[in-house]
């Protein structure tokens, strides 16, 4: 997402870190912020921006976790209070990849990520 160029030269470098949410997070936030609504795929995609291929994929994971649930082809957020701790875990997650890096499975050493020998 583009900034105005007053902000570029006026912020600080720690505000102008790029962060995006992750399509789950973004479409979890989505879901969160009206309970009491249902939404098609194509919906969810036009009031979030997530790519339309990536909607249901997402959408599908989410529900093997238990946070949206499904009825013929809408979607909703699941009843659970659980919802705003996972999301905070998603944002933290994030924070942490943003500050350290990504991890790599590669460096966790054999058996645990790497290679097997």
């Amino acid at each position: 997402m583009p900034i105005d160029i007053e902000r570029f030269e006026e912020s600080d470098e720690s505000e102008l870190r790029a962060r995006s949410p992750t399509n789950a997070e973004i479409i979890l936030t989505f879901l969160a912020s009206d309970p009491e609504q249902a939404y098609l795929p194509k919906e969810i995609h036009d009031r979030t921006g997530v790519p339309r291929g990536s909607v249901g994929v997402v959408l599908s994971r989410l529900e093997d976790r238990g946070l949206v649930r499904h009825r013929g082809e809408y979607w909703a957020i699941t009843e659970s209070d659980e919802i705003h701790s996972v999301l905070s875990t998603l944002r933290s997650a994030a924070a942490v990849s943003d500050r350290f890096g990504p991890e790599d499975p590669e460096e966790w050493g054999p058996g645990i990520g790497g290679e097997q020998s």
